[in-house]
C-alpha cells in the first residue's frame, strides 16, 4: 500500500463486501525494498493512510511478503483477499501461493487505468494528458512530445507505464473511466441530520496524502458532517502550475470520498465560497490548512465571504507533507523507481506468459 490511491481504497471496498471485519496487513519499508525497490511513503505513513479508509477495520504492521496460514490464524482470518493482478517476491515467487494451496483466498477485481507506477511515472515525465479536455479527455496516447524528448535525454529508459502499449497487463495505464456506478459505491449517501454541525473544506487534495487526511481529521472534529470541495483540474492548474494536478478530478474525487472523515465530495466546487454554495449546503464553518491561499485573478480572497461571516478557521494539521513534497522524493530517487518499475514489469510479463501457457494446457488437455 504505497502511495495509497483510489484503486487500493476500491479492492478494500471489495474485500469488506466477502466478510465482516477487513484486517489490512502492511509490511516494512525493508521487506518492500527488498522485494519491490524503495517506497515512496515510510511504513508509518502507509499505516496512517491505510487506517484512513472507510472500510478498513484493523491494520497490522509487518506482514510478511508471502502471507501464510499461521499468519491468517495469528489475526483470526478466515481468508486473505488481493486484486486480480500478480504479486511476486524477488525470487519471482506468488507471494499468496500457500493460502492458495489451501483454499483461503479470494480475489477482487483491480481498478483498471490506476497503478502507483503510473502516478509515478506522471510525476517523472511531467506528462498533461491526464488532465485533458473536452473531445480529448479520455485519449490515451502517449504525449509524443514530452515523451520523445525525455527518450532522447535518457536513452533506454521506459515510458512507466504511461501508455496502452505498455506491456505489463496490470501496471501500463489504460486510462480511468469513472462512472456513477463507482461514485455511488465509495459514497456513503448520507445526508446531515437536523441539527448537524456542517464543515466545509476546498482545495485539490491532489495524490491524496497524510497532511490531507491529518487536516481532514481535524476539521471533522469542528463539526458534525464533513464537505470536501474538489476544484477542477484548470483551476487548480492555474494555481500550481506545471502538470499540476497529478491526478485528475475524476480520480480525485474517489480518493477524497475514500476517507472515513469526509461525509459528501462537491465535484468542481468554485474557488471562491459564495453566498449560494454556503446556503445551499447550510455550512456552519469554512477551514483552510496551513497552505498558502492563492488570490483568483491575483486579487479576491476566495475565503473573503466567510471571514467577513465570521465563519471562516485556519488549522493546523501538524503535518508538513504537500503533494509537492511527494513529487520531490519521487524525482530525487528517480533511478532507483525506474529501476524498480522496469524490474516490476519484466516480473508481471513472465508470470503472465506463464498463466497464459498454463491456460492453453488445460483448454488442449
Amino acid at each position: 500500500y504505497d502511495m495509497v490511491h483510489f484503486g487500493h481504497a476500491n479492492s478494500l471496498r471489495q474485500a469488506k463486501a466477502l466478510g465482516d471485519k477487513v484486517i489490512v496487513g502492511i509490511h516494512t519499508d525493508e521487506e518492500i525494498t527488498k522485494h519491490k525497490g524503495p517506497p515512496v511513503f515510510t511504513e508509518e505513513e502507509r499505516v496512517k493512510m491505510v487506517k484512513g479508509i472507510k472500510w478498513v477495520d484493523e491494520v497490522v504492521l509487518g506482514a510478511p511478503y508471502v502471507t501464510t496460514l499461521e499468519v491468517l490464524d495469528r489475526n483470526n482470518c478466515d481468508f486473505c483477499v488481493h486484486g486480480d493482478d500478480i504479486t511476486m517476491t524477488a525470487e519471482g515467487v506468488d507471494t499468496y501461493h500457500l493460502v492458495k494451496s489451501a483454499n483461503r483466498y479470494k480475489e477482487v477485481r483491480r481498478t483498471a487505468g490506476v497503478s502507483t507506477t503510473d502516478l509515478v511515472g506522471r510525476m517523472l515525465l511531467l506528462t498533461r494528458n491526464h488532465f485533458r479536455q473536452g473531445s480529448a479527455e479520455y485519449d490515451i496516447e502517449k504525449e509524443v512530445t514530452i515523451l520523445k524528448r525525455r527518450m532522447k535525454s535518457h536513452p533506454g529508459s521506459s515510458n512507466m507505464g504511461q501508455d496502452s502499449a505498455a506491456k505489463s497487463p496490470w501496471t501500463g495505464c489504460s486510462q480511468f473511466l469513472p462512472t456513477t456506478q463507482k461514485i455511488i459505491q465509495f459514497s456513503d449517501g448520507k445526508s446531515p441530520n437536523p441539527g448537524d454541525k456542517i464543515v466545509y473544506v476546498a482545495g485539490a487534495f491532489d495524490l491524496f496524502h497524510v497532511g490531507h487526511l491529518d487536516f481532514l481529521e481535524k476539521a471533522r472534529k469542528l463539526g458534525d458532517y464533513l464537505i470536501v470541495g474538489l476544484h477542477t483540474d484548470p483551476v487548480v492548474n492555474s494555481y500550481k502550475g506545471s502538470n499540476y494536478p497529478i491526478m485528475n478530478l475524476h480520480e480525485r474525487v474517489l480518493s477524497v470520498l475514500a476517507c472515513k472523515f469526509v461525509n459528501e465530495v462537491v465535484i468542481g466546487a468554485p474557488y471562491c465560497v459564495t453566498e449560494e454554495l454556503l446556503e445551499h449546503f447550510k455550512i456552519d464553518v469554512v477551514c483552510h490548512g496551513g497552505t498558502p491561499i492563492a488570490l483568483e485573478d491575483g486579487k479576491i480572497d476566495p475565503y473573503a465571504l466567510p471571514k467577513t461571516k465570521a465563519i471562516f478557521e485556519l488549522i493546523d494539521s501538524g503535518n508538513d507533507m504537500t503533494t509537492e513534497r511527494i513529487v520531490e522524493r519521487i524525482i530525487s530517487h528517480r533511478l532507483a523507481y525506474e529501476r524498480r518499475n522496469q524490474a516490476k514489469e519484466k516480473k508481471e510479463i513472465e508470470a503472465f506468459e506463464a498463466l497464459q501457457r498454463q491456460k492453453q494446457t488445460q483448454k488442449a488437455g
